[in-house]
C-alpha cells in the first residue's frame, strides 16, 4: 500500500496528533514539537527557540550536534556500521581500551541502553556470587535502594518503589531486597552469607536529583568491602561528567566495583552503554553467557571512543563545576521565593517547588512558555540538567526561566 506523503507542517498539533494516534501511551511529554538542536539550543517546528534544561536525561551532555561526536559518527557511517560480535572490528578494541583506563578498570563489557546494562551487571553479580563467593546458585541476594530508577526492565521493575512503574507487571523476579537509600546501617543490617551485591545511584536522578549524605558512599564502599560484596554503582545519569567529576562516585574519593555507563557514551547520537570491571570479576562473563547483535558495534565504538577521548581532557568536568556553581548560585537565590528545596551537584539540579504554588508538571509548562525545556518528577519537583557545553548565558536564561515561572 501506498504512504501518505510526510507533512512539511509548521503545526505542532499536527504531528501530536499522529503521535497519539500510533505510538504507544508510555510518555507524557510537553506540548512540543521539536525539529532541530545546536549544542544547548533547541528549536521547534514552528520556529520558536528554547533551551534544552534536560539534555536527554544527561545523553546530551556535549550538546546537540557536537561537531566531534557527528564528526566521529559519520565518518564511520561511510566505511561500517555492523559487524556482530561474530567478528572482531577495528573500532571495538580502542574504544574499550580507552573507557576502561578513563574509569580505572580492565575490562568493558558493551551494551546498547541503560537498562541493558544494569541487567547486564545484575547477571554478572549473581555469577560471580555463584563462582567466586561459592554462593548456592538461585540464592544469591542483591541489595538496592528505595527511591532508586535502573531502567523499566521486567528485572528491574522488580525492585522499583515507583508503582507506576511495577503496578500490574508481575509476577516479580525474586533475590533482592530494599533498603533506605542514604542509611548505610540499613545495609549493614540487611547483608547475609548470600549476598552478593550492593547496587545503587551515588545521586538518585530519577527520584529529584537526590544526594545521599556525605560519606554515604564511602561507608557503603567498607561494608561491601568487609563482608566481601560488590559495590555496584548506576552511573548512567550521573557519570561521564555531570557532576563536576567523571563519576559522581569520585566526589567522595570512592571506587565501586563495577559501573554502569550509558546515555552520555552515545553522546545523544547512537545508544551506547557499559559495565566496566576489573577481570577478576568481569570473567566470570565467558563465551556463551552474556550477549548483544548491536553491543559494541563499529558505529556505537567509533562515537563512544570520542566521548572517551573528550572527557579525557578533563574540560567538560571543569565546564560542569563552573556552569553548575552559577546554576546552584542563581538557584538558591530563589530559595523562599516558590523553591522549597534546592540540590546540586556540578551542572545537576533538583528543585522542590511549595505545593502549593504549583505541581512539578505546572512549573515545567511554565518555563516552557519562557523558553526552558525541563521534566518534572515526583509532585512539585523538576529536574535540570543542561549540557556541559552550555554556555554563561544559557545558565543565566535558565534561572530566569525559573524566576518568570515561580512568580518571583
Amino acid at each position: 500500500m501506498d504512504l501518505p506523503d510526510d507533512q512539511n507542517s509548521n503545526d505542532p498539533q499536527w504531528y501530536i496528533g499522529l503521535e497519539d494516534e500510533h505510538a504507544a501511551h508510555n510518555y507524557g511529554p510537553l506540548p512540543v514539537v521539536l525539529a532541530e538542536g545546536h549544542n544547548a539550543q533547541v528549536t521547534d517546528v514552528a520556529g520558536k527557540t528554547y533551551i534544552d534544561a534536560l539534555a536527554g536525561y544527561s545523553a546530551l551532555n556535549f550538546g546537540h550536534g557536537n561537531e566531534r561526536l557527528v564528526e566521529a559518527a559519520r565518518a564511520q557511517l561511510g566505511t561500517m556500521t555492523l559487524t556482530s560480535r561474530a567478528f572482531h572490528s577495528d573500532r571495538l578494541g580502542p574504544f574499550v581500551r580507552d573507557l576502561a583506563a578513563l574509569i580505572g578498570k580492565d575490562m568493558v563489557l558493551p551494551m546498547n541502553t541503560g537498562a541493558e546494562a544494569v541487567e547486564t551487571a545484575l547477571k554478572i553479580a549473581r555469577k560471580w556470587g555463584a563462582d567466586v563467593k561459592g554462593v548456592e546458585n538461585g540464592k544469591q541476594h542483591i541489595i538496592v535502594m528505595d527511591g532508586n530508577f535502573h531502567g523499566r526492565t521486567s528485572t528491574i521493575i522488580s525492585f522499583s518503589t515507583d508503582e507506576e512503574a511495577r503496578g500490574g507487571f508481575g509476577p516479580y523476579a525474586p533475590g533482592f531486597e530494599i533498603v533506605e537509600y542514604g542509611n548505610a546501617q540499613a545495609i549493614r543490617d540487611a547483608i547475609t552469607p548470600d549476598t552478593v551485591a550492593v547496587m545503587l545511584e551515588p545521586i538518585q536522578g530519577e527520584g529529584g536529583v537526590v544526594i545521599p549524605p556525605e560519606g554515604y558512599l564511602a561507608e557503603v564502599r567498607e561494608i561491601t568491602r568487609e563482608n566481601n560484596v560488590l559495590m555496584i554503582a548506576d552511573e548512567i545519569q550521573s557519570g561521564l561528567g555531570r557532576t563536576g567529576t567523571t563519576l559522581a562516585c569520585q566526589y567522595e574519593g570512592v571506587e565501586a566495583d563495577v559501573y554502569t555507563l550509558g546515555k552520555a557514551l552515545g553522546g545523544g547520537i547512537v545508544p551506547v552503554s557499559a559495565v566496566v570491571a576489573n577481570a577478576d570479576i568481569m570473567n566470570v562473563i565467558t563465551k556463551g553467557t552474556h550477549g548483544s547483535t548491536f553491543g559494541g558495534n563499529p558505529l556505537a565504538a567509533a562515537v563512544g571512543h570520542e566521548v572517551v577521548k573528550m572527557l579525557a581532557t578533563g574540560e567538560h568536568q571543569k565546564a560542569a563545576q563552573e556552569r553548575g556553581k552559577q546554576l546552584a548560585e542563581g538557584l538558591e537565590s530563589l530559595m523562599g521565593k516558590g523553591l522549597v528545596a534546592v540540590r546540586t551537584r556540578g551542572l545537576w539540579a533538583g528543585l522542590d517547588i511549595d505545593p502549593e504554588l504549583m505541581t512539578g508538571r505546572e512549573a515545567c509548562e511554565k518555563l516552557m512558555e519562557a523558553g526552558v525545556l525541563a521534566k518534572d518528577t515526583h509532585g512539585s519537583t523538576i529536574r535540570l540538567a543542561p549540557p556541559l557545553t552550555s554556555s554563561e548565558e544559557d545558565i543565566d536564561a535558565i534561572i530566569g526561566a525559573v524566576r518568570t515561572a515561580l512568580g518571583a
